[in-house]
């Protein structure tokens, strides 16, 4: 059984746009402290892995993995 309830909605006021204040960064434009963690080239697509025979690789991240050094597939 789905109980359902009717929110109210909200009003939006009709007042005067907000004017950006002078001295403050613009929503566009990015504080200082946030560019070099965009530069930072994004998320790591490859993972370290350890297999059962010793062998230690950096591969994609994947599904599955074989290890290289024998072949046998690394549960993700």
């Amino acid at each position: 059984m789905q109980i359902t309830t009717k929110l109210p909605k909200r009003l939006r006021s009709r007042a005067a746009p907000r004017v950006a204040r002078a001295g403050l960064p613009s929503p566009a434009e990015p504080a200082p402290t946030q560019h070099p963690a965009r530069r930072g080239g994004g998320p790591e697509d490859r993972a370290f892995y350890s297999c059962m025979c010793g062998y230690a690789f950096k591969a994609a991240v994947t599904t599955s993995v074989g290890c290289p050094h024998c072949g046998t597939q690394q549960a993700w």
